[in-house]
């Protein structure tokens, strides 16, 4: 197995995307913690997993410091870190002009410091090994820009700056650093989004047809997070994997 005894934390794994990775990871012989601000959203995937879980408000450094040391309690260090706890759907949609302050702090805070403070504290327990992983989960929408998406947007392209600058400063430690991007995935959230979002009024001209002509699931993702942990990725590094289906060859 690709991951066999890996100490793995993902953030946000207890639903959608992340839970998609931790089903992977825990297939390829992986050890997780998950993080999630709901504790028991969390609990319930680490039952299903047989894996532990923690509750994390990941724009919180003391929330994240206590994860951090709750993980190495638990299984003396940490191989992988997977940055995936993120504001999306529609909690993250807002019309550029009437964006209030407080939803541009709240999706910045989370999306894009939240992943620089557990990188941070992570990478600071890798370098002492020097060795370890860091795989940010960026989105399609770092590269493309979408109506009502301002925050989003750029707190996405943030992780793509943030990826490629820690891989520059943490290549001599030990730690390779990579993204993801995800095109549509089909989760829990996002599930009844459109109907959603068509009865809010949104303009949905911005969507585009994805052309393996169909919604990409969390196992997708997982399947490219599991090839970044492992050692078949040990000379990919500071880039992201477009795993869209196409989305961007438009």
């Amino acid at each position: 197995m690709k991951l066999q005894d890996k100490v793995a934390i993902i953030t946000g794994g207890g639903t959608g995307i992340g839970k998609g990775i931790a089903k992977c990871f825990v297939e390829e012989g992986a050890r997780l913690m998950l993080a999630q601000r709901r504790l028991e959203v969390a609990e319930q995937t680490a039952k299903e997993l047989g894996v532990q879980a923690i509750s994390c408000d990941v724009s919180s450094l003391p929330q994240v410091q206590k994860l951090i040391d709750e993980t190495i309690k638990q299984f003396g260090h940490i191989d992988i870190l997977v940055n995936n706890a993120a504001v999306t759907g529609m909690p993250s949609l807002a019309p550029f002009l009437e964006c209030p302050e407080e939803t541009w702090d709240s999706i910045l805070n989370v999306n894009l410091k939240g992943a620089f403070l557990c990188s941070q504290a992570v990478a600071r327990h890798m370098v002492v090994r020097e060795k370890g992983v860091i795989i940010n989960i960026s989105s399609a929408g770092a590269f493309v820009g979408q109506k009502q998406s301002t925050a989003y947007c750029a707190s996405k392209s943030g992780i793509e700056g943030l990826t490629k600058a820690m891989a520059i400063e943490l290549s001599s430690k030990g730690i390779r650093v990579a993204g993801i991007a995800p095109g549509d995935i089909l989760v829990e959230k996002n599930h009844q989004q459109t109907q959603d979002m068509i009865e809010a009024g949104f303009d949905l001209t911005f969507s585009r047809k994805t052309p393996l002509d169909r919604r990409g699931v969390p196992k997708d993702i997982g399947g490219a997070a599991v090839f970044l942990a492992s050692d078949d990725a040990s000379f990919v590094h500071g880039t992201t994997l477009i795993v869209d289906g196409g989305y961007l060859a438009y």
